[in-house]
């Protein structure tokens, strides 16, 4: 799972928030999302092993892009200045509460005090305006995100402002997710394979090509996890991480593949639904070959009979018409404008010269299966589109499609939500350039009010998708299997955050 870049949200301006410590006030905003069991006895040496299926290719979360960094990372060892509830809300991290000026420029945060980094340097408001400014100035990853940002400062070691120059109502969804984040400038550790964050974990092991180990940060300045560790194992093959579950080496699966749901064996392991920001995209290059022409991206559109490629992973997802989903701005049904219809699909192609038929390259990444490639391949030679599948790990797809745009088809998931972003940048791997769509997504970007950013996104989605810029294959959601005794499991957004601080195991 992996998300593209741009973040944008609708924040009301001028809230005042005063929270307790994030420990605190997480678990009450986001009950929605995380399993729940009764009152438990903890066992708190437990190790809890979570199979996982994409692996990050290095740790250096300031640059390397990829979903699978903020998963695990982030809330778990690295902490932004505030947070996001499972249900996509903001809550307090490191800030314990907020003020933004009338004027919407002015952001005072108040830090928590007494916060240390792992290594035992003190983080302060200073370190968090050095951090961030460091962010900014090195255009790390969705840096791009924080806007017009004329100052990050901090008179004290407790009180952060950020001032910017035009309003920017994604700021705070932008401090919650990787430029808000501190890390201690001071510290010489390699990013690429190790962390020193400030969060209620400890990043003690990588065997590459297997797991991840996370410890108790038994100095950790809130309220402490409640496990002594977790192991998060890659396992890319659905069957095989379902054998895992079955025989015990697993404690968490997350996600089951949907359609694999009647295979766990053990009844008393739960099996729960969990809502998601993923877009599963079928990829278009706009910018070369034959799918310059509209017409031929939207042949493909009217040729993909979306309800059944929902059925075949297990009737879990749902319908997705445009880049934008339900829960974000801007988000509209849009699934009306391309219904499955293969002689108007056949038409277009005749129209734009392929009378004859096409063939095409269908680039994706090996941990997503067959099921969309082969079912693609079914349903678009019923309209004369051969298609050619690729199958390569995450690595090449990262330098050979999203880097060097080799590409003619392609699939990913796109777990982030507020991303709308990458469909007004021409230069991300879309190669998409609408001036019109350029135009709405940077007055959304200022925006003051809630309601007008929405309007303008809606807008902004309705010409991109009429455009036929992509194919949005589903929504996907999770399942996820936790075996008895297990509490505190996220179960909503996993893909883009697995937030372990209420994970719990009770004895007996």
């Amino acid at each position: 799972m992996w998300a593209g870049v741009g973040l944008i949200i609708v924040v009301i301006i001028g809230i005042v928030l005063a929270l307790t410590l994030r420990s605190g006030s997480d678990a009450d905003a986001s009950t929605s999302g995380v399993a729940q069991s009764g009152d438990t006895d903890p066992v708190t040496d437990a190790t809890v092993r979570i199979g996982l299926t994409l692996e990050p290719t290095n740790l250096d979360i300031r640059t390397t892009s990829g979903v699978a960094l903020d998963q695990i990372l982030i809330d778990n060892v690295y902490e932004g200045i505030v947070s996001r509830a499972s249900d996509g809300s903001i809550v307090p991290s490191l800030a314990s509460s907020w003020t933004v000026s009338e004027d919407a420029l002015t952001y005072t945060f108040t830090l928590q005090p007494g916060v240390t980094f792992s290594n035992g340097d003190a983080l302060t408001a200073r370190t968090a305006a050095d951090s961030i400014n460091q962010a900014i100035q090195t255009q790390a990853v969705d840096a791009v995100s924080l806007g017009d940002v004329k100052s990050v400062d901090a008179p004290d070691d407790t009180v952060l402002i950020v001032t910017l120059n035009t309003p920017n109502p994604n700021l705070l969804w932008a401090l919650a997710g990787r430029p808000g984040l501190v890390l201690d400038p001071s510290a010489t550790n390699d990013l690429k394979s190790s962390a020193v964050g400030s969060g209620p974990y400890l990043l003690s092991d990588w065997k590459q090509g297997d797991s991840i180990t996370l410890t108790r940060n038994d100095s950790y300045w809130g309220e402490p996890a409640k496990v002594k560790s977790v192991v998060l194992r890659y396992i890319t093959d659905n069957n095989a991480a379902v054998n895992a579950l079955n025989s015990g080496d697993l404690d968490i699966l997350a996600p089951i593949n949907a359609d694999l749901q009647t295979q766990v064996a053990d009844s008393t392991t739960q099996l729960v639904e969990g809502d998601a920001s993923d877009k599963f995209v079928l990829a278009f290059n706009n910018a070369s070959g034959p799918l310059t022409d509209v017409r031929v991206r939207q042949a493909i559109r009217y040729a993909i009979d979306h309800p059944a490629l929902v059925q075949a992973r297990g009737g879990v997802d749902g319908l997705l018409g445009g880049p934008i989903t339900p829960g974000d701005p801007g988000y509209r049904d849009l699934t009306a404008l391309f219904p499955h219809d293969v002689d108007k699909a056949k038409q277009l192609l005749v129209d734009a010269g392929y009378a004859d038929g096409l063939t095409l390259t269908l680039t994706t990444p090996n941990i997503y299966g067959t099921t969309f490639s082969d079912l693609l391949t079914s349903q678009l030679s019923e309209v004369g589109i051969t298609l050619q599948t690729n199958s390569v790990d995450f690595s090449t797809w990262l330098t050979d499609v999203y880097t060097n745009k080799n590409y003619e088809l392609s699939i990913v998931d796109h777990a982030e939500s507020h991303d709308f972003a990458s469909w007004a940048n021409p230069d991300y791997y879309f190669g998409y350039n609408n001036p019109q769509v350029q135009d709405l997504y940077s007055r959304a970007s200022i925006a003051t009010t809630g309601e007008e950013q929405d309007s303008l996104l809606a807008e902004a989605a309705q010409v991109v998708s009429q455009d036929a810029a992509a194919d949005w294959l589903t929504n996907f959601r999770t399942v996820i299997a936790i075996r008895s005794g297990i509490s505190g499991v996220p179960t909503d957004r996993i893909n883009s955050r697995l937030d372990l601080t209420s994970l719990s195991v009770e004895r007996g």
